[in-house]
């Protein structure tokens, strides 16, 4: 289900609890709201809709990938880039890695493990960020 986006600061400044498999509709929710929001919008936390749980979503080219407990365990190559946020009016300056090495669990809570670069790499960095409270 399509889910309103979230603008209040104080709810996204609070650090995600991690997700369990009574968490999967939300991962459902996450990505028909990305599917929603396609032409504005390449990734979601789960706080962006309302939910404080460590899930996000990211658009890779022709694949979404729902991403459960995510964590970087790896990041190399900092550079600083221009970047917006549907909870955000406006674009704000951060630091992002251009190299990343990310866990997390898939919708069977099977651990994966994927490194990514450029602007999935991005993308990962910045829905991280929501889920430990950091605004771009």
């Amino acid at each position: 289900m399509n889910r309103p986006i979230c603008k209040d600061i104080i709810f996204l400044k609070k650090k995600a609890v991690k997700a369990t498999k009574d968490d999967l509709s939300t991962g459902k929710d996450l990505l028909d709201t990305l599917i929603f929001h396609k032409n504005e919008c390449v990734g979601l936390a789960a706080n962006m809709i309302g939910v404080n749980k460590a899930i996000i979503v990211v658009n890779m080219g022709m694949l979404n990938v729902v991403m459960y407990n995510p964590k970087i365990t790896k990041k190399e190559k900092p550079y600083t880039v221009m970047e917006g946020c549907l909870s955000l009016e406006g674009q704000r300056t951060t630091i992002r890695y251009e190299s990343i090495t990310v866990e997390y669990e898939d919708s069977s809570f099977n651990k994966k493990t994927m490194n990514l670069n450029g602007f999935y790499a991005q993308i990962v960095q910045h829905e991280i960020d929501h889920l430990n409270g950091i605004m771009i």
